[in-house]
């Protein structure tokens, strides 16, 4: 090849690197030091109580703990180590623990994380009754609302839930039951043990006087 070729081949050969380079330069990089994780904390509250209410003041539950963080992104609040206070269909009052506890917006969605622990306050009309398991979801029905947004008043009843796919055991004071997993309404009108189900029966303690 004669002198001028080889100049035109080294001129092209220049031209392509510096237009890869331009596009290197000019593309937009990532950010290793970037923040990634979930959205900061909308506010933080530290050894508090909190009675929290429905967009009508119907009350939705009460949680006392160390350390509550509401995200900015959905409303939604993570709370540590909580103790808690639901109140069931019925007006039956329900208390326990867990390691953590994940509430939205709303309050009709309380997913109990960790190890739970949760009983129903005995009263002259129930009896207790404790739950052990972990992973436990509680969830009330949204109440119903108009073609405007406004509530119903005398909208149907709301119906309250519990849900886990975990071990779980019921205790009574006439049966102690192991699963793998229940359903169940909070004031445990009905119950449903989803498999590996075993009951032990104590009818000496329900005929003790």
């Amino acid at each position: 090849m004669d002198r001028r070729t080889w100049f035109t081949l080294i001129v092209l050969a220049v031209l392509a690197i510096a237009a890869q380079v331009l596009v290197w330069v000019f593309r937009p990089h990532e950010d290793d030091n970037a923040f990634t994780g979930p959205p900061r904390s909308d506010y933080t509250l530290d050894h508090f109580t909190l009675d929290a209410l429905d967009s009508d003041g119907t009350h939705s539950f009460t949680v006392i703990a160390p350390r509550l963080a509401r995200r900015g992104d959905d409303g939604s609040i993570f709370v540590a180590t909580p103790d808690y206070e639901i109140i069931d269909n019925s007006s039956n009052t329900w208390k326990g623990t867990s390691d953590s506890a994940w509430v939205n917006k709303d309050g009709t969605i309380m997913k109990l994380e960790g190890k739970v622990a949760m009983y129903r306050v005995p009263t002259a009309k129930v009896t207790r009754v404790d739950i052990l398991t972990t992973d436990l979801t509680v969830t009330t029905d949204p109440k119903l609302k108009d073609a405007s947004g406004k509530t119903i008043a005398d909208g149907p009843h709301r119906d309250k839930r519990m849900e886990t796919a975990a071990p779980t055991t019921i205790i009574d004071p006439n049966n102690v039951s192991h699963s793998i997993g229940m359903k169940a309404d909070l004031d445990l009108k009905t119950v449903e043990l989803l498999s590996n189900v075993h009951t032990i029966s104590m009818p000496a303690q329900h005929n003790a006087k």
